[in-house]
């Protein structure tokens, strides 16, 4: 089986974007740093235009990127798909045969699985690293919400994702050395801090460490790569979320409306609005980004060529603001 980076066609070759203005990239700077920012990245046609490490975070000190682990497993998710272990549209109970019996559960597709509109209940608990079984317990989840309707974001689906993934293999490797040799490897990444449960099931929604060069390539990656970008619609459940990754589709519209994304998980998901939610008014409508607890943040906007990585201790980040600096000229 080849690796993911051999399965996905390149973008076509196209002229370099417009440089970012200096002014615009040090106001959103000084908003980082002055609001908990460790580091600051911003890459643009390939090249390093700002590099800044504030309140005592170093360059070369891995950082915890919290939910922005999950994109990884996304990645692996295509991968997968691409090897033909299976189709996203296809019901996890075909695999997952306990839930043949379960009227809701049966209904589940992987697709559903990794644009969190499952209906699976989240179980927030598997983020402990003590938890001793996270397999037994996601296969266990209660359904809660309507599958196909109900966005829920949580640890549970992505494990169940897991022990799908380890069927498909047919446990002749383990999920953890598929993503390794698919995404890891050809991103020049190495093992990763997995946070194992006693039967050696990691946690797929969080626990990755990097530094902030290392996370842009996983952006840097994501420019070449229309295939993939172009999958990451979301769901009618939220259009905002796909595989991982957010999107800023909806700023097009005159309906958009700028939503805080930690603040709003935050929320019971009932409580939780999705509707014609985009990061930012501000900025490029095909904006993505991975989106971790306490600020961590991967932008990329193919249009501009930009990777922008954000590494943080911010207790209230917001998205909106930072992005408003940054592209003030682009107004």
């Amino acid at each position: 089986m080849k690796p993911l980076l051999a399965l996905l066609p390149f973008f076509t070759f196209a002229p370099a974007a417009e440089t970012l203005p200096a002014q615009d990239i040090q106001a959103a700077a000084a908003y980082s740093a002055a609001h908990g920012g460790h580091a600051l990245l911003i890459k643009q046609n390939g090249k390093i235009l700002h590099e800044s490490y504030t309140n005592g975070h170093t360059k070369s000190e891995p950082h915890r990127i919290y939910s922005g682990t999950k994109a990884f497993w996304g990645l692996t998710a295509f991968a997968a798909e691409k090897d033909g272990l299976f189709s996203f549209d296809e019901r996890v109970a075909d695999t997952i045969t306990e839930w043949k019996g379960d009227k809701r559960k049966s209904q589940i597709t992987v697709r559903q699985l990794l644009d969190f509109s499952h209906g699976l209940e989240p179980m927030f608990g598997l983020h402990e690293n003590t938890f001793a079984d996270r397999t037994a317990a996601a296969l266990k989840a209660k359904v809660v919400g309507t599958p196909g309707k109900s966005f829920i974001y949580g640890p549970a689906a992505l494990q169940v994702f897991h022990e799908l993934l380890a069927r498909k293999l047919q446990r002749k490797q383990t999920p953890t050395r598929y993503l390794e040799r698919k995404v890891l490897g050809p991103l020049g990444l190495g093992s990763q801090r997995y946070l194992p449960d006693k039967h050696g099931a990691p946690l797929l929604a969080a626990g990755f460490m990097q530094t902030a060069r290392q996370w842009s390539e996983l952006g840097t990656w994501m420019l070449k790569h229309e295939e993939v970008l172009m999958r990451l619609q979301g769901s009618s459940a939220n259009a905002a979320f796909a595989f991982g990754f957010w999107n800023n589709h909806a700023a097009k519209s005159k309906a958009a409306r700028e939503v805080d994304a930690e603040a709003m998980l935050d929320k019971k998901w009932p409580q939780q609005s999705w509707r014609n939610a985009c990061l930012s008014r501000s900025a490029p409508a095909d904006l993505i980004a991975c989106i971790g607890s306490y600020g961590q943040r991967l932008y990329i906007i193919p249009s501009m060529k930009l990777v922008i990585v954000r590494l943080a201790k911010d207790s209230k980040p917001n998205d909106a603001q930072m992005l408003r600096l940054l592209f003030a000229g682009a107004r």
